[in-house]
């Protein structure tokens, strides 16, 4: 027992998770070996060497060796109790995590990158069938990492499945094969869908079915990619002529295929990915038939609504297969349960791709004056109660450190932003709105173009859609600070959205995802927002939710979601180190660059075009001009 606790603490402490470090196989050597030495004393008999003495059950021919070694490996295998998987399927990376349910303690993962696709301008795609196999390679290399830990993989009790919202699959339901790459929630060429559909709702307003649904009409939710996919290809079209298609988000087809896929599959999708999709009534809790009629989808391709914690199948296929899948939750309602935000008016900021504000209302859907997303927040169980969430939502985040690495080529890496903007510590006035995708909330305006504003003179160009205004002392380090200050900046919007819809300012902020790693970045927060910032110990905290769900499911019953039993997080702490002035200031600044970006798109067009028909508008201007170009002409035929 001694043992097997100093191995977890060496697992938690010396954070050698998920890896087979040679430190640790001598440990565990060295444990293996204490271990059948003291059974050998306890028992009166081992094997000498020089009498070869051999004991029953051992195998002549290689003393000390058991016939059946692997039978005598598993019975040294560490037995931590039961533990949980989770799926977490993001926009960037796929990953498996294995967690142990008693002390939520993360023992081991494996992630893979996910290739986008970007086949136009403000297209983003990805292969779902790349997906599913990223998800199979995880699950396999992070069993085979438990088992050189020497912990038994059989103690996984359940799986659970977090994934990126709004992402749209169609696929056949015969052949198992999608029908169209899937569009991410990035994805833009539904623009003109969502312009057709606003032209034909009373007095052209986007926030139509906001009562129903909790959303304004945007190109970011599912029933207008879904929309576009039926007006635009074929085989989505005939797919669902036939009663051949089957429509979801990426949780409802990762489910459907690792439970069966074509051979009986589970196709279902739990409530907070279905309030996603502009599809779904937030009130009655299922696919709302006028809803469906408005955007022209046929009901049967839609999968079956179940809660966020009860078993929907079993694996079929890879190393847990027979292990339920018994747990699901979009991507930031996980990240909203593994903080354990459980109490009306609890607050969490995830940094990822992009970047997500919700604050659980209770049981009854909060509708926003201030641009925010009224969604649902989980239903631990069929018979459990509906909670509800406003969200903040900001579509660029950690894609923006992308940006600055692969199409700008400034940075090498997400470590090496920090370096740079850790050396200079200021933007050099340089303000940064990355609105690659438009402007989410609290604006929800698409035709928004990035740009980077620099209030001591404009020198203006166009670099990939984004409008820079730099002076000759502004260099790549204040570019880097710059974009960090974004991130936060837009944090700072819409959490003074929600504190104008709750009435209640924040005191301090939870945080997650992938971007608190950097603490520059979780300093900025608190400057900015002129509070406190929190961030866990553990920042899996989006998977971490996935398999409480899962853990929790009636049938399952190997984790607690009671407040008792919950396990204490421990977390790091970012306090204000600016004046308020100053940070007022600079929040100030921002704002005038958002302005500066807005309907870019817009007038981008309307110039290009007034420019076009400008130069023959008048009539007499026309005939002079048409006359000269015949008198050149003709001066030179009779010279």
């Amino acid at each position: 027992i001694f043992f097997v606790r100093l191995q977890r603490c060496l697992l938690h402490r010396c954070k050698l998770l998920g890896h087979p470090l040679l430190l640790l196989r001598l440990f565990n050597t060295l444990f293996l070996n204490l271990h059948r030495e003291g059974r050998r004393q306890m028992s009166g008999c081992c094997w000498s060497a020089n009498s070869r003495t051999v004991r029953p059950g051992f195998d002549s021919r290689s003393p000390g060796r058991p016939k059946n070694s692997f039978m005598v490996a598993s019975s040294h295998r560490i037995n931590l109790g039961p533990l949980v998987g989770a799926i977490d399927q993001g926009t960037s990376s796929t990953r498996f995590l294995v967690f142990n349910s008693k002390t939520a303690e993360l023992l081991s993962h494996h992630q893979v990158e996910i290739k986008q696709k970007f086949p136009k301008e403000g297209w983003v795609e990805e292969d779902p069938k790349e997906i599913l196999q990223s998800v199979y390679e995880c699950i396999d290399r992070t069993c085979e990492k438990l088992t050189q830990l020497n912990i038994d993989v059989s103690n996984i009790k359940a799986v659970g499945v977090t994934n990126q919202r709004e992402t749209t699959v169609v696929w056949d339901k015969m052949t198992g094969e999608p029908l169209y790459n899937a569009i991410v929630w990035l994805d833009l060429r539904t623009q003109s869908t969502v312009e057709n559909l606003i032209d034909k709702t009373p007095g052209r307003d986007k926030n139509h079915l906001r009562n129903k649904t909790g959303l304004p009409l945007s190109t970011y939710f599912s029933a207008v990619k879904l929309r576009w996919l039926l007006d635009n290809v074929e085989p989505v079209q005939q797919a669902v002529a036939c009663h051949r298609a089957m429509f979801g988000t990426i949780d409802s087809w990762l489910i459907w295929c690792l439970t069966g896929g074509k051979s009986d599959g589970i196709h279902c999708t739990d409530v907070t990915n279905a309030s996603r999709t502009m599809l779904f009534n937030i009130h009655t809790m299922a696919w709302d038939e006028e809803l469906c009629k408005y955007f022209g989808v046929p009901m049967h391709i839609l999968p079956k609504v179940r809660s966020s914690s009860e078993i929907y199948g079993l694996l079929k296929a890879g190393a847990l297969s027979g292990v339920p899948i018994s747990g699901c939750l979009g991507d930031q309602s996980a990240a909203l349960v593994g903080q354990m935000c459980f109490q009306d008016g609890s607050v969490k900021n995830t940094y990822g791709t992009g970047c997500f504000l919700l604050r659980n209302t209770g049981t009854r859907p909060v509708m926003s004056n201030n641009g925010l997303l009224t969604t649902v927040a989980y239903k631990m169980g069929r018979d459990k109660p509906t909670y509800y969430a406003l969200e903040g939502s900001v579509a660029i985040a950690g894609a923006v450190v992308r940006w600055l690495q692969d199409n700008m080529g400034i940075i090498s890496s997400s470590k090496e932003l920090e370096t740079l903007a850790g050396s200079v510590g200021t933007s050099y006035g340089c303000y940064f709105v990355p609105a690659f995708s438009g402007l989410y909330a609290p604006y929800w305006e698409p035709s928004a173009r990035g740009g980077i504003k620099q209030h001591y003179y404009d020198v203006r160009c166009l670099l990939h859609r984004i409008i820079c205004g730099l002076t000759q002392f502004t260099n790549k380090r204040h570019l880097s600070f710059a974009a960090l200050e974004a991130v936060c900046f837009q944090t700072r919007e819409i959490l003074d959205a929600m504190n104008q819809d709750s009435g209640i300012p924040l005191t301090q902020l939870q945080v997650d995802g992938g971007m608190t790693t950097n603490k520059l970045l979780m300093q900025l927060q608190a400057d900015i927002l002129c509070i406190s910032v929190v961030k866990p110990s553990m920042p899996e905290t989006t998977a971490l939710g996935a398999a409480m769900a899962a853990g929790a499911a009636e049938g399952v019953k190997v984790w607690s979601l009671e407040p008792e039993d919950l396990s204490a997080v421990t977390s790091e702490r970012f306090d204000p180190q600016i004046k308020l002035e100053e940070s007022e200031f600079r929040y100030a600044r921002w704002k005038q660059a958002v302005k500066r970006s807005m309907n870019w798109e817009t007038t981008q067009n309307e110039d290009t075009e007034s420019r076009g028909k400008s130069l023959f508008s008048s009539i007499p201007l026309g005939f002079y001009i048409i006359g000269s170009m015949l008198m050149l002409v003709g001066a030179k035929y009779l010279a």
